[in-house]
């Protein structure tokens, strides 16, 4: 085993970030590197990643679902991460795997408490959820809302029908969405590392290689993240 798969043995991490900003594609680019240096990695995928949490996760991203309420929202993101913990992640860490996971309660303080939610209640269900199961490190992949969506629109050849639910919302919701992201980032050094993904995907990979390697990792803290705002209302 490697010095790398022995640090990284029982650790979680999250990449995050606003959508477009190629997460999908740097966590599987990274997961195949670490698995070449003999490291025992599992990726998840959050809302998702379990028979139940996919079902969720298509009720959640449907479009015609457009009369959703922001705590019904909160709510639904949550319980599939309830069950993706429960059933995938908690499991991994015990057995001593890296566990790579596309988004987590990041995404909920940053996509809900853009839409209005009380950051607190946020907070207070998160942690009945995940039930003290936080990440080691959190990388947010940082791109302009404007950018992100334009990449959206590339890969879904300009049809606006094949956007998500949460990718139809208006540029000043995913700009809300973006700031918060970073205030978490901001608020929280010890946990939090910010990439810039409008470099080429090769950049931001060796990137995020090198953060994941040269972190100083901290055991997870039951009471989970201090810090969880968001911006004042302009």
């Amino acid at each position: 085993m490697s010095d790398l798969a022995k640090k990284l043995a029982g650790r979680f991490i999250v990449l995050d970030g606003p959508d477009g900003s190629g997460k999908s594609t740097q966590i599987a680019l990274l997961a195949d590197w670490l698995a070449a240096r003999s490291a025992d990695v599992i990726t998840a995928c959050d809302p998702g990643g379990t028979e139940i949490g996919e079902r969720i996760r298509k009720i959640l991203l449907d479009g015609r679902h457009g009369e959703m309420s922001v705590a019904c929202e909160m709510m639904l993101y949550m319980a599939s991460r309830a069950q993706l913990v429960a059933e995938v992640i908690r499991p991994a860490l015990s057995a001593g795997a890296c566990v790579l996971c596309d988004r987590y309660v990041s995404a909920t303080i940053a996509y809900q408490g853009a839409g209005g939610a009380d950051v607190d209640a946020i907070k207070a269900v998160a942690e009945v959820a995940v039930g003290g199961t936080w990440p080691n490190l959190t990388v947010i992949l940082d791109l302009p809302a404007e950018a992100g969506l334009e990449r959206i629109r590339r890969n879904n050849g300009d049809t606006p029908a094949t956007l998500d639910r949460m990718e139809s919302k208006e540029l000043a919701f995913h700009q809300k969405v973006r700031e918060i992201f970073l205030d978490q980032a901001r608020a929280d050094p010890a946990r939090y590392a910010v990439v810039d993904a409008a470099k080429s995907s090769n950049d931001v990979q060796e990137k995020i290689r090198d953060i994941v390697a040269n972190w100083n990792y901290k055991d997870i803290d039951p009471s989970g993240p201090p810090i969880f705002r968001v911006l004042d209302s302009p």
